[in-house]
């Protein structure tokens, strides 16, 4: 069995982050594994709390991971200080860690930012050159390109500057900022859009973790980046069209849409 490792944050809520993660890595057909970057109180509402791994427990947990159930791909999600990026990016290094999938969570698709700018910094310097395609938002993007994207063409122009400055592949998500499902990868100088539809379903919590785990997963089991990419938005379009509405706020996706056996039953008493 193929396995894969996710590096992230924990959302007690079990939406997004470590939780997501593992739950996508499961559904499509892997071993998950994970190494948690910090602790968070949070449910559909919203943080009320996070409690940050110290770089020597997060060094532990990614020795423990590697040296015994060595991962076949690597996500990372958010990682919330420059002193814990650089412990993922030398213990990366160490390990020689393939697939390596980064959603680079910087910045929200509202405009909020979410790092402070070193450890903007030391993720553009540590992380993204061991990836093997980063996955941004469009706010994300703009930080990483230094421009403006309003438009298709803008996103082809910032896609192929982000692929050719750190030699990755970068799947741009379209997202809500321009009303589309669409993304578009870029690897090699080549760009591919990939369609989606536009799915009316409010409970969106954890798509970017969801997205890139299933990349990842993908990658994991020897599939082609754009065959990796294209499984991986079909598995979040089932997420998002099952409708499962749990919470008062920005609910979760029904990760396990797909799984259906004589354990998932529920009872008829």
């Amino acid at each position: 069995m193929k396995t894969a490792l996710t590096i992230a944050g924990s959302d007690s809520a079990g939406g997004a982050g470590i939780q997501a993660d593992l739950k996508t890595m499961t559904a499509n057909g892997v071993f998950g594994m994970s190494a948690v970057t910090a602790l968070t109180a949070q449910n559909t509402l919203g943080v009320t709390g996070i409690f940050e791994s110290t770089p020597e427990f997060l060094a532990l947990q990614l020795d423990a991971v590697f040296t015994d159930i060595v991962p076949d791909a690597v996500k990372i999600g958010m990682v919330s200080s420059a002193e814990l990026i650089r412990v993922i990016g030398e213990k990366l290094r160490q390990y020689e860690a393939k697939h390596v999938v980064l959603d680079p969570v910087m910045v929200a698709t509202s405009g909020a930012k979410l790092l402070q700018d070193s450890a903007v910094a030391a993720l553009t310097e540590e992380l993204i050159p061991l990836a093997e395609i980063v996955t941004p938002n469009i706010p994300e993007a703009e930080v990483l390109c230094g421009k403006e994207i309003r438009s298709a063409e803008d996103m082809e122009h910032a896609a192929k500057e982000i692929s050719a400055r750190w030699h990755c592949a970068v799947l741009l998500k379209g997202g809500h900022q321009l009303n589309d499902a669409n993304d578009l990868l870029c690897e090699a100088g080549a760009c591919r859009w990939f369609y989606g539809d536009r799915i009316q379903n409010p409970n969106t919590h954890g798509t970017g973790c969801t997205l890139s785990s299933a990349i990842a997963s993908n990658l994991a089991k020897g599939f082609s980046m754009p065959d990796s990419v294209m499984r991986a938005k079909r598995y979040i379009s089932g997420a998002l069209g099952a409708m499962l509405n749990l919470g008062q706020g920005s609910g979760p996706m029904n990760h396990a849409f797909a799984i259906r056996n004589e354990y998932t039953e529920e009872c008829e008493a």
